[in-house]
């Protein structure tokens, strides 16, 4: 089953609660679909020999989580705290090794 990243933007009308992720984290453990995340902190951008693109500040943080396909991973979103308040989460499909 491929892994998906979803990104979670810093742009939500109204910050979610602890409550809320709680549920929804509880809720992706608990169908067994849940493989790890973390909030994201300020960082840097490097490239060498030339600039790099500045660091994005919108990606406040990730999870990520087991599914058959885009659709499902989708699905998932009910309940992400992030996309419940009215902000924007990115689903990226992580190639396989």
């Amino acid at each position: 089953m491929p892994d998906y990243m979803m990104l979670m933007h810093d742009d939500a009308m109204s910050p979610p609660s602890n409550e809320m992720w709680a549920s929804y984290l509880a809720k992706l453990r608990g169908a067994g679909v849940f493989d790890g995340g973390s909030s994201i902190g300020a960082g840097e951008s490097h490239r060498q020999g030339a600039p790099a693109k500045p660091v994005s500040e919108h990606i406040a943080g990730y999870i990520r989580v087991c599914a058959a396909g885009l659709a499902e991973a989708r699905a998932l979103l009910t309940g992400n705290p992030v996309f419940e308040c009215g902000g924007t989460v990115e689903i990226r499909e992580l190639p396989s090794n």
